[in-house]
């Protein structure tokens, strides 16, 4: 089969389009037939060993527990194994390859208990695939937030994959939504349900004394001290991206000497919750967002416009047609 494979750390100059063994599953494994994948900001970290810690548990100098990037995928069941009781041969279905990415391939296989489900049959498998990281993020925080309807709650970064998804979740809870984007996505954010958008480019949401519930920030990028400031006296701060060392003090220090919390790390990949936004999807409440589509072939081109840090929702790559 082919696969994306990249044996150095780097710009985008090292994905190489090889051809390498095709898995068999085993007993509790179901091989997928993978039509779309994605790029995301997470593979593009990955792939440069950015942050570097990276290296810890990939290889210090060069990849080598993961050298197929890829975390999302949607594709039909070619084979199942013998115990799968879950799926058959045939089934559509959309996932999570988990830890060990490998989706940016033209099969994978994964076990029956993955983050994998059957694939909303009016969306495309292009569709499909730009759900599962975005939206089960999405969820894992606003759910750890304790997101209640008729909350005021701000997305920061509100027009990128997990912008778009957080904004269409907390709006099906119940939320009173705020997203913060630049001028060129107001547009984008305010068709997926914001109530109000602020354009960053000519205001500052931590100076014009509204205070919300919930300040998810989705990029990293948003000013600690003004975010806390902007909080409820009970409000939580949610960020879904690596946090550096002050920034893990900073909130504990918040989280221990006020009523207001800050809660980071790593979101779940759970089945249940992709389930929860199959649900979504299918009632109409949580529609894909695709900026651009790639053919496999040129995913390195994906690679170079998600690097850029502007993309509108999700990339997509289509492995066959």
């Amino acid at each position: 089969m082919k696969a994306i494979v990249y044996t150095r750390y780097g710009s985008p100059d090292v994905l190489q389009l090889k051809e390498v063994a095709k898995p068999a599953p085993k007993d509790d494994e179901v091989l997928i037939k993978i039509y779309a994948t994605t790029v995301t900001s997470g593979d593009c970290r990955m792939r440069k060993a950015d942050p570097f810690a990276v290296r810890f548990f990939n290889g210090l100098t060069k990849p080598k527990k993961i050298t197929i990037l890829g975390n999302e995928l949607a594709g039909e069941i070619e084979e199942a194994g013998k115990n799968v009781k879950l799926f058959r041969k045939g089934d559509k279905v959309f996932g999570q390859a988990g830890l060990n990415l490998g989706a940016n391939a033209e099969y994978i296989c994964l076990r029956e208990d993955a983050t994998l489900v059957i694939k909303p049959a009016h969306i495309s498998y292009e569709e499909a695939a730009t759900i599962p990281f975005g939206g089960n993020t999405a969820l894992h925080f606003l759910r750890r937030g304790n997101i209640r309807s008729s909350q005021n709650v701000l997305i920061y970064g509100a027009s990128g994959s997990l912008g778009t998804a957080a904004v269409q979740i907390a709006k099906n809870f119940g939320a009173e939504v705020t997203g913060v984007c630049s001028t060129a996505n107001v547009e984008l954010v305010k068709s997926l349900g914001a109530d109000n958008v602020i354009d960053y480019t000519k205001e500052d949401f931590t100076k014009n004394g509204q205070t919300y519930d919930i300040i998810f920030d989705t990029t990293g990028k948003s000013p600690f001290t003004g975010c806390v400031k902007s909080l409820n006296q009970n409000g939580i701060y949610l960020r879904a991206v690596h946090m550096s060392l002050s920034s893990i003090v900073r909130g504990f220090w918040t989280s221990m000497t006020s009523n207001k919390k800050v809660i980071g790390g790593v979101a779940d990949e759970l089945k249940e919750n992709l389930l929860f936004l199959k649900d979504l999807i299918e009632m109409g409440k949580l529609k894909p967002v695709i900026d651009r589509r790639y053919p496999f072939e040129q995913i390195a081109e994906a690679h170079r416009y998600v690097d850029k840090g502007h993309k509108r929702g999700n990339v997509a790559i289509t492995v066959r047609n």
